[in-house]
This record gives C-alpha cells, structure tokens and sequence, in this order.
C-alpha cells in the first residue's frame, strides 16, 4: 500500500508540477511587459487597427538575444529590452525598413485587406500582392522594372512570404519615405508612424506603443529591424532613465535612439 502511494503522490506531483508551467506560459506582450512611467497612461485605442496590432505584438522571453539571419547574437545586446517574436527569415534581407514593412504588412494579411498589401520599389515601381500572387515577379535590368507572369496563382502565407523577400531587396528607407506622409506636427505623432533617414545607408523605426500624461504629452516605445537582418526589438532608452524606455519625439529635435541618432526627426505615416 505504501507503495502505491507512494505512485499516487508523484503522480500527484507531476500533475500539478506541469498545471503550473501551464499557468506560467503565459504569452507577453508589449503592452503586458513594458509598464508606463509614473503620471502616464496608454492612449485607448479601437480594436483591429495597426496600432492595437502592434501593441499587442508578442515578444520572446525576457533576456532574448537578437538573433541575426543565420540564427547567432549579435555583438550589441545591451540596447534592446525586448525582442519581438517575428522570425526574421534564413537571409540578410529584413533589415530596419524591411522590419516596418513586414510588420504592416502581416497586419493588412491577418485583417484580410488584401487589396492593400503594396510596396513601391527604390526605383519608384510599384508591387502588389494581388500581382504576385497571380505569378507576376520584376525582372529588373538596371533601373528599368518590368513585370512578367512566371508562375501560378498562389494566395498562401508561405507564397506572401516570399513577396515580402522581393520587397526586401528591392525597397528600403528611400522608398519608404517616398511613399509614406509626413506627419508634421507633434499632436499628429502616433503609434504605426515611422522616422525615417533616408538614405544608403539610412535608417527606419517605428512607434509601437504611445502614452499620454494629464497635459497631452506624449511618450513612446520604439522597435527597429537592423543591419545585417536581425531580430525585430524594442529599443532601450538610457538617456532618459525616468521614461522607463520610452521616448519623447518632437518633430523639431533630434531623436537618439540607443543604436541611431537621428539628427533630423523625419515623421512618415503609412497610407490607409
């Protein structure tokens, strides 16, 4: 009989051992992981938007490396405070632009707008998903583009996937801030928007999380992708210890990040 219980309370044990690891898998988020700094509270925001998407972005367990492309650290680990749990791919294309660009184009395909998946080019082409995934891909010789059906239709993820790679290689922060608007005021200033430098090379962030204090102004958290492709993270802010991370972005000012200074705070807005 000992024995037996003996069974019994091992069983016991590893019952209520694993509904314990259950309890504690519990999937954070931006907004579940990174609290608001006093005399701050989250602005509200609808549901199904970008900006409720990207706030609800998952992250990868706290002390997550970034990883690049071939799935190793890199040598700076000290500027991020959260990797975000979107897979970069097995080659050095998702970089800073890239990064933004996969993010508001996985949100247009979980909300199913299909019709306004499209990215224009360095050179100015534009490129559908609607065309892609009828079999038409660039063929580029120089800086002309064309576009020739070269396979079947496809409308999967895996397919969405690798219209993203062809985005990838051919756009970059010169496209992005070509076919973005300018925000031009500080009260306009909202989650989804990007700063841009463009240039080769320049650099692209994105706002994914905003808060506001009793007298309007707002502070934000800042992700980026990097070069060479690497993990999407939120970014640190050691400049401004009492803003727990976050930033404070006028249009007017410089904005340094822990990686990138932008000497010029270029607001760029995704067209809807």
């Amino acid at each position: 009989m000992s024995k037996c219980f003996s069974c019994l309370s091992v069983l016991l044990f590893l019952f209520l051992g694993c509904q314990t690891i259950a309890q504690n898998r519990t999937e954070e988020s931006i907004q579940t992981r990174f609290d608001t700094p006093e005399g701050y509270k989250r602005v509200i925001l609808k549901s199904n938007t970008f900006a409720s998407y990207l706030r609800h972005l998952p992250l990868k367990e706290k002390g997550a490396p970034i990883l690049d492309y071939t799935g190793q650290p890199i040598p700076n680990q000290n500027a991020h405070m959260g990797v975000i749990d979107v897979s970069v791919g097995s080659k050095d294309l998702q970089q800073c632009a890239d990064a933004a660009i996969r993010l508001r184009a996985e949100y247009l395909w979980k909300e199913k707008e299909f019709d306004k998946i499209e990215f224009h080019f360095t050179s100015g082409h534009l490129y559908k998903w609607n065309d892609h995934k009828k079999g038409m891909r660039p063929v580029v010789n120089a800086n002309k583009v064309t576009f020739v059906k070269k396979a079947t239709f496809d409308d999967s993820y895996k397919n969405f996937k690798n219209y993203l790679n062809w985005i990838f290689i051919y756009a970059g922060s010169i496209s992005v801030n070509k076919e973005m608007d300018k925000v031009t005021t500080n009260q306009e200033i909202k989650i989804g928007d990007l700063i841009v430098t463009p240039g080769s090379p320049g650099h692209v962030v994105i706002i994914v999380d905003q808060a506001k204090n009793d007298r309007g102004e707002s502070i934000y958290l800042i992700a980026e992708g990097y070069t060479p492709a690497q993990s999407i993270h939120v970014i640190k802010n050691t400049n401004s210890p009492s803003l727990k991370g976050w930033y404070k972005i006028n249009n007017n000012a410089e904005t340094i990040t822990e990686r990138y200074p932008f000497y010029t705070t270029n607001v760029r807005r995704f067209k809807d």
